[in-house]
Order: C-alpha cells, then structure tokens, then sequence
C-alpha cells in the first residue's frame, strides 16, 4: 500500500479539506505534513461546518489516525480550542498524535511576525501574523522548542534563552516584551493536556506502511506558495508541495503513491505578490461573493480571477501529479460566459512556461479561451458523463491542456456534492 497525497495547486483555499475527507473515509492514517495555524481546511457535514487549522481533516472519520506530523509548527493554544470543537461536536480526540519533533509556537514568535510585517513597509508579504515563520526560522535557527522537549518540561532553559533575546529586539522597537515565569506557568498546563497525543510519528507511520495500512498525506497552503517553488518572496515559509511530503513526515518517496492536485475551477489568492489571471473588477467580485472567497483563517477578502492552466501545468510538474481535483465547478458554471487562460503572451512569442520571477512574469499576458457557462443546478450530479454540455468542454478542455486527468469534480458545498471519476 502506498501513502497518496493530496496538494493544493495554486495559491491555497482550493477546496483540499473535501477531498481529503472523501479519501480519508478509507485511510487508516490521515498525516498533515507542513505549516500551521496560518492555514485552514473547511468542511461541511449534514450541515455542520468545520474549519480546521492544524487537526487533520481525517479526524472525523473514526477509524482514522490523525497525525500532525514534525513538518508542521504548532501553536499549543490553537490546538486545544480545535480538540474542544471536536468534542463539543460529540467527536472524539482520542485518535488525534502529534509528532514529538513538531515545532512549537510561542507568543512571541507570533509578536515577532507582526513586528516583521510592518516593518516590511510597503513591501509586506501579506503573513496571517500567526507566529509561523519566526518558528520555522528558530527551527532552522537551532534554537526552536520541539513537542517532544514541550510535553516532558525539557524546553525551560532554552524558553528563557529565546524570550531574553527577543525581548532585546522588541524594546528597541517600543513593543511589549515578555515574562518567562509567566509564560511557562500558562505553557506548563497545555504541555500537561497534550502529553497524552505527543509520540515519535516517525516510527509510527513506518509500523503502518509495514502494515499495509492505508496513509494519506494531506497539504497545507499550496505549490505557488512554496519557499522554493512558489512566488518568492511572497510566499508561506515551509514546503507545500510534494517534497514536504518527505520532509515532513518521515515518508521516505518510494512509499508515495498517488498525488492528487486539488484546484477551482477559477482561481484566488490571498496576500501580495503576482496573479496574472487576477479580475480585479466587476468579475472578480462576482466571482468571491458566488464562491464565498474569504479567508478560513483571517476571513481577509481573497482577490479572484480565472484559471490558469500555465501555472497548473507547473504544479503538476513539480509535484508529478496524477490526478487533478476540481472544486467550485457549480460556482463558475453560474456566469454566462467563462474564461480559461491556455497560454501566455510573453514578447511577442506565445509561451507555456510558467515563472516564479516577479519581473518575468509581469511580461506575461495571459491568453484566454472563452466558454459557455449557465451549467445550472449540478450538485446532485455522480456521474460526469450526466453533467451540462458546457460543463463538459469546459472540463475536457483542462484536461486537454495539462494532460492530466480529473479524478474528482466538485458540485457544491456538501459533502456529496462531488463526482468521483
């Protein structure tokens, strides 16, 4: 049995909380490998919605380990509001681990954000200023707190190191500094609720695929946001894509098998940086408000555009996707008229090559293939062969292009509403 993954495509909010919840129904570990509270995955069940940032969708199907794996930086507060939700929910935590080499995040890296960001000027990254990358950077730093130190009160001395030196930066800007007893009385008491879930998930997962257990992999953010691949600098501060499967989990690549790309059938973005397919126009606001495009973690208004098969055909390259998955197909079949950029304009020559160099790609003119919309109500649709004509060649053309096939469609906002190939 091989670990398949599900990715996001482009710029992140593309619906993988769906797709991971449809696969994780079969899946006896559902692993989330990468970022943290500064991403979120919504799903709706018999009208419920849940909204999760850092638990791996997989929890809610009972038969499923949920894993937060050491890719992943934790904030200890966050996590346990999510538990609660769970079980205020009548949802049981019990099958909830945490890897013991995750990343912790502190107050301080979350004030060291903000104070990051604004002093970025009118070059901001546009960060959820959740503390996430002053932690990936202690991470690399050497100095972070690992869950495994945090559960077992090993982390005392590096936590007063670490709040003395940022404290030093913070009064030479003016901002609050902190106390280290106070901090470590508040932080003692979640490590002792979350000891219970903290274990080597190294080990774990690799007794699983010993097993033949069923992994699937689930991303957070996605490929355009990559530290390496994505629109740098404007991008998260870990890696989304399929390498980050690896990285973090402890999944070495052999044990990977599928890779599920999910997408819109438009697109958004949330943050600065480039978007060459970006409406910002009429268009664009009537696609947020038919597709309720704001943030799961901010709820920041995400700015909307058509999709963009250049860019798809780079995430299916750097990440060797086998199969595309569609959300929102009932959302963009509401215009009248759809548009679908299937190439770039870029001095004069027509180019499929997509480019993470904001200079390069503020050369490209997107070029688009106009299509029928009006596809009606669709949501109760299973098979793609009954779905509208216009729906069809819309898809088809995709298809055409980046020569990869849909395997799911989604139809709507339920959990049903969704065609499997």
């Amino acid at each position: 049995m091989k670990a398949d993954v599900v990715l996001g495509s482009f710029y992140g909010d593309e619906g993988k909380g769906k797709i991971i919840d449809y696969l994780s129904q079969t899946a006896d570990f559902a692993v989330r490998f990468s970022g943290g509270n500064n991403a979120g995955h919504s799903i709706e069940i018999n009208g419920k919605k849940f909204a999760f940032h850092l638990v791996p969708s997989g929890i809610l199907n009972k038969n499923t380990i949920a894993v937060i794996g050491n890719g992943v930086v934790v904030d200890p507060k966050v996590l346990l509001e999510e538990i609660k939700q769970l079980k205020d929910n009548g949802y049981d935590a019990k099958n909830l681990r945490i890897s013991d080499k995750a990343h912790v995040i502190f107050p301080y890296h979350v004030q060291m954000d903000k104070l990051q960001e604004g002093l970025r000027g009118n070059q901001k990254i546009g960060t959820t200023n959740r503390g996430i990358g002053p932690t990936y950077c202690d991470k690399y730093e050497r100095c972070g707190i690992r869950m495994g130190d945090f559960v077992n009160k090993r982390y005392e001395e590096q936590l007063r190191r670490n709040i003395e030196v940022k404290n030093n930066i913070f009064k030479t800007y003016g901002y609050e500094t902190f106390d280290a007893d106070k901090m470590l009385e508040e932080y003692n008491a979640y490590a002792d609720i979350l000891k219970e879930y903290v274990v080597d998930t190294v080990a774990l997962l690799h007794e699983a695929i010993e097993q033949d257990k069923k992994i699937l992999c689930e991303g957070a953010q996605a490929t355009l946001l990559d530290i390496d691949f994505g629109s740098y600098p404007f991008v998260t501060s870990s890696s989304p894509t399929v390498g980050g499967v690896c990285t973090g989990t402890g999944i070495g690549a052999k044990y990977i098998g599928e890779v599920y790309g999910v997408l819109k059938a438009y697109s958004s973005k949330v943050g600065e940086g480039p978007y060459i397919t970006e409406q910002d126009n009429e268009i664009g606001d009537q696609i947020r408000e038919l597709g309720y495009e704001y943030g799961t973690t901010t709820k920041r208004p995400r700015r909307c555009g058509w999709l963009d098969l250049v860019a798809l055909r780079y995430a299916v390259m750097i990440n060797g996707l086998t199969g595309l998955a569609i959300n929102h197909v009932d959302t963009i079949g509401k215009l009248d008229k759809i548009k679908l950029c299937v190439g770039y304009k870029k001095d004069g020559k027509v180019t499929m090559q997509y480019s993470t160099d904001i200079e390069e790609i503020a050369k490209c003119e997107p070029i688009y293939e106009e299509f029928e919309g009006n596809f009606g109500d669709i949501s109760h649709i299973k098979n793609r062969e009954d779905l509208p004509e216009n729906a069809k060649k819309y898809l088809n053309r995709i298809e055409e292009v980046v020569k990869v096939p849909i395997k799911f469609i989604g139809t709507g906002a339920g959990r049903d509403c969704m065609i499997v190939c």
